[in-house]
């Protein structure tokens, strides 16, 4: 993948962001929002991506260092696959592919 792509990738993301939670992220949907980010982007788009979007709303919400510690923590140890739906839900409602719910296991 090019930079161009990947900057081109980064920013489909942001915007899928924006539409799937126009009014913010809610505090509840901050964990498996960044378990899905992070199984299509690097650990500093994670970091970049969620600045960006939670920055939008409330610049003293959460700091670069708490997302940084999210991520880390989302590395450690999935949220539920009940979350992780949700929120693939909602992004998939405004055209995020990669957040397509989890098949469940036959």
């Amino acid at each position: 993948m090019t930079e161009t792509q990947s900057a081109s990738s980064f920013d489909n993301v942001v915007n899928w962001l924006r539409a799937g939670y126009p009014e913010g992220v809610p505090p509840k949907d901050y964990f498996a929002l960044l378990a899905l980010l992070k199984r299509s982007l690097t650990e500093e788009q994670v970091v970049k991506a969620a600045q960006t979007v939670l920055k939008s709303v409330d610049s003293d919400t959460v700091t670069e260092g708490q997302i940084r510690g999210a991520v880390e923590a989302v590395i450690e140890k999935e949220p539920n696959p009940e979350e992780i739906n949700q929120v693939a839900a909602r992004l998939a409602s405004v055209g995020w592919p990669l957040a397509a719910p989890a098949s469940p296991v036959s």
